[in-house]
């Protein structure tokens, strides 16, 4: 590797020297699907073929050439070279993946707001947002509302993918890497004619990493961000006669890995004379990982679909149906010790062992080193009730203290379509379909007592096992979605199109709880807050959408085209696990004197998404720009919290009222000269709060998880240095800019620690620390992620059909934030590193 890395630091100057102003978001770099006019590039995002440069919509393409030659093959990585869009995945488990273009972000445990189309499919779980989806051919990224093309979920774009299409040739290729970290990744596919009207592709993939971090008090073990997957992929299309083809598609995922990467982060200003580590900037925390349960993520994804395509004399029919399967499961560590809900023994057997566990494990690793300020003492009491011999443990610690958690989300979704469109080549376009679609859901999260010996893979375990449930929320969730749609555009003249699209979406919900009626073996109280008053009953809601979206192009000049466009984004409502209403009341509003207001159902989100710019080219199409401007309003975003306290932990969607997201984009691509390019753009998002019942207090705040702006700038020459191979250099350097995660920013609030800090002493604590409750109060003004920047660099040598190519991922190191999840009235943080540098070598073969 020493040598890779010194090559790769060489080139960084040149590459520096090369590199200049925006490019590619909207023609990104490189010729997608190529007419004989090699600047002619043909997209499918609006469902039908045609010219980038006259879509009317902002558009980012990926080539197949672009694919190979940035290494890219997931979202993670093709959205960092996308202006206006961030992505947060994997930082709690693998399918777990939200995606922000231009301020509408997809909540966590609500549905995507970007749809996922691959070979026309639309693909509905957002676990897949993330997944290898097969031997890539073309990405596009198309941004604004794509509700009236793509109905539900497609709010802030639609991320269209075309996979690779046997033909009547043999073709094939592999493609191997080794990377730091025993980072290796493996990927092939076979392409071949069967008879003389049908063909087969077969890919597969293999990705394995130790990660980055590694668990000191697992004996230094890589089980904090290490990683396994693999996956199978086949696809076969045949021509039934002239004027029919059908594509069959299958596909086989398996991962394994590690879960829940994240370390606690505290935000409590008055605490800071004790220890200034109580108040910490998030950008500034030192990682350091050692909890006592090996986190671990499975999943498992299955799915196969159909696609019949008829073309009569001047129309196309096309039908497809989609069953798919994923499962997912964690463990982890759990976030209670410092609530002691573990910590004191009850009148059951249960609870007494959980505490004996705690306080046995404690007095072993008093001392044991943690992240400033936690710290393990003599006992397991919070520090603030025994100030002499307690502790502070934070999430996650060795001791046994946190107890256990186990989450599951099982989905299975059935979906079809039946859509007719034009075909001819006359001035009118139009089409016409109707959709189905049926998701049948189950999610649990358990919380356990941890008596050291391990966790139990179920979500219930009654109170005489070995790892006892202490808290359930398990529903199940099933939806039924009609809709109906069509487009109509029309070709006014060479210059000017105008179009129409509309959508009508009715979603049925129903959610059933699977929480058995028991106590909690630890507490006494029900094993689910919401069965206060018995089993908690069955619901049900039907939400309704209509999405209109208008469009027009005029060109103002050969190479110079004008567009606008306008519609309506659409995310359905839907339930939290039933009962987080009363954990929140209970704990927060009752016993602190907040004004937090969470349902156990979540409100529909819409939008109303304008954009207006202009496309164009110069210099005989050596240069190729966009400039954008938009402005969108959105009604009850919906908004992902989370909440932790005695009661364990508590995940949430919650609904802002009223939001206004409005900014501006440009992207540019110039041909220095023959081989060599510089590309860049810029986004720049400004967002405001305007209404929020949940939080009042947040109003005037900016949108939670949109950057203030985003920088890509990057250079690629090919250089011929010999007959049969070229020297191939390219660098990506992506500026993130400022990102609040929360609704909460520049503001202040009481935490439990204030309803604590004022109880009086007691004969169980008589060292406690009595203070005003304002001494437990939060400032969470340090909780924004900072500005920073990546740089990615490939440097190697490339033939007609082969490659060998180092790379150095994140070549300057930044230390950056992958995610801030900021726990209100904890009065703290739960934060997840971003990437660090990594050197590898890879090495392709095409025939």
């Amino acid at each position: 590797m020493r040598c890779i890395r010194t090559a790769l630091s060489l080139s960084v100057g040149f590459a520096a020297l090369a590199g200049s102003n925006p490019a590619f978001a909207q023609t990104g770099g490189e010729q997608a699907s190529e007419t004989q006019d090699s600047n002619v590039i043909i997209v499918t995002a609006r469902r039908q073929d045609e010219l980038l440069a006259e879509v009317p919509a902002s558009v980012t393409v990926f080539t197949s050439e672009m694919l190979d030659r940035t290494g890219v093959q997931q979202a993670d990585e093709f959205v960092q070279l996308t202006a206006g869009v961030t992505i947060v995945s994997g930082t709690a488990e693998a399918g777990d993946t939200q995606i922000n273009i231009r301020g509408i972000n997809g909540a966590r445990d609500a549905e995507s707001s970007v749809a996922l189309v691959v070979d026309g499919i639309l693909k509905t779980n957002t676990a897949q947002l993330n997944q290898d989806q097969g031997t890539l051919r073309q990405i596009e990224i198309l941004k604004g509302p794509q509700g009236a093309l793509y109905g539900r979920n497609a709010a802030a774009g639609a991320i269209v993918i075309q996979t690779l299409k046997p033909s009547d040739i043999l073709e094939g290729g592999i493609k191997v890497s080794a990377a730091e970290d025993n980072t290796y990744k493996a990927s092939a596919y076979i392409s071949t004619p069967v008879g003389d009207s049908a063909g087969l592709v077969l890919s597969g993939s293999f990705n394995t990493t130790d990660g980055f971090y590694r668990n000191s008090f697992l004996g230094n073990s890589k089980v904090v961000d290490d990683q396994e997957t693999w996956s199978v992929d086949g696809r076969f299309v045949a021509e039934l006669g002239d004027s029919t083809e059908v594509d069959v598609k299958a596909r086989y995922a398996d991962l394994s890995g590690a879960s829940i990467n994240f370390n606690t982060s505290f935000h409590l200003p008055n605490f800071a004379a004790v220890n200034p580590a109580f108040y910490e900037d998030v950008n500034t925390h030192p990682f350091g990982y050692y909890s006592n349960i090996r986190p671990t993520n499975d999943q498992t994804t299955f799915e196969t679909s159909v696609k019949l395509t008829h073309e009569f004399e001047s129309m196309t029919l096309s039908a497809w149906a989609l069953y798919s399967d994923v499962d997912q499961s964690l463990t982890a560590d759990g976030t209670s010790a410092d609530f002691a809900r573990y910590t004191f023994p009850g009148a059951t057997p249960a609870s007494v062992a959980a505490s004996n566990s705690c306080f046995a494990t404690t007095a072993q690793l008093t001392g044991f080193p943690l992240n400033q300020p936690t710290f393990v003492g003599n006992n397991p009491i919070p520090f603030i009730f025994d100030p002499v011999n307690g502790s502070t443990f934070g999430a996650y610690s060795p001791t046994t203290c946190d107890g256990t958690q186990y989450q599951i989300r099982e989905q299975t979704d059935i979906s079809a379509e039946i859509r007719l469109s034009s075909n001819g080549d006359g001035p009118l376009a139009w089409q016409i379909g109707t959709y189905f679609l049926n998701i049948d859901r189950d999610v649990g999260v358990s919380l356990g007592a941890d008596l050291g010996q391990g966790i139990t893979r179920q979500l219930y375990n009654d109170a005489n096992s070995s790892n006892p449930t202490s808290q359930l929320f398990a529903d199940n969730f099933n939806t039924n979605v009609y809709a109906v749609f069509g487009s109509v555009d029309y070709e006014i003249a060479d210059n000017f199109d105008v179009g129409l699209a509309l959508r009508y979406d009715i979603e049925e919900r129903k959610v059933s709880s699977r929480v058995p009626v028991v106590a909690d073996p630890i507490t006494g109280a029900p094993i689910n807050p919401g069965q206060a008053f018995g089993a908690i009953p069955d619901q049900q809601q039907t939400f309704k959408e209509l999405q209109p979206k208008l469009s027009l192009r005029y060109g103002l000049t050969d190479n110079l085209n004008f567009y606008a466009n306008w519609g309506i984004g659409f995310k359905s409502g839907g339930f939290n696990n039933q009962g987080s209403a009363a954990i929140v009341d209970q704990n927060f509003n009752q016993f602190i004197g907040t004004n937090v207001l969470i349902n156990d159902n979540f409100r529909k989100e819409t939008s109303s998404a304008f954009e207006a710019g202009f496309k164009g080219s110069a210099a005989n199409d050596a240069i190729t720009f966009d400039l954008a401007g938009y402005y969108t309003k959105v009604d009850d975003m919906q908004f992902f919290e989370f909440f932790v306290g005695s009661f364990g932990l508590l995940r949430v969607v919650s609904n802002i009222d009223k939001v206004d997201i409005y900014g501006v984009e440009f992207n540019a691509n110039a041909e220095i000269v023959k081989g060599w390019d510089i590309f860049g753009s810029v986004n720049v998002t400004e967002s405001e709060i305007k209404a929020n019942s949940s939080r009042p207090y947040t109003v005037g705040n900016k949108s939670p998880q949109t950057a203030d702006y985003t920088i890509n700038l990057g250079t690629q020459m090919v250089a011929p240095i010999a007959k049969s191979f070229d020297l191939v250099m390219r660098a990506d350097y992506r500026i993130t800019g400022p990102t609040w995660f929360h609704t909460v920013q520049e503001d202040t609030g009481p935490t439990l620690f204030s309803g604590l800090l004022p109880l009086p002493a007691d004969a169980a604590s008589p060292n406690k620390l009595v203070l005003p409750a304002f001494v437990g109060d939060a400032d969470l003004s340090v909780t924004e992620r900072k500005a920073f920047g990546v740089l990615d660099l490939r440097f190697g040598l490339e033939g007609d059909n082969w490659n060998i190519t180092a790379f150095a991922d994140n070549l300057l190191d930044e230390n950056y934030l992958n995610e801030v999840i900021t726990a209100v009235e904890f009065g703290g943080s739960f934060i997840s590193p971003g990437g660090r540098r990594r050197f590898g070598v890879e090495v392709g073969y095409k025939f």
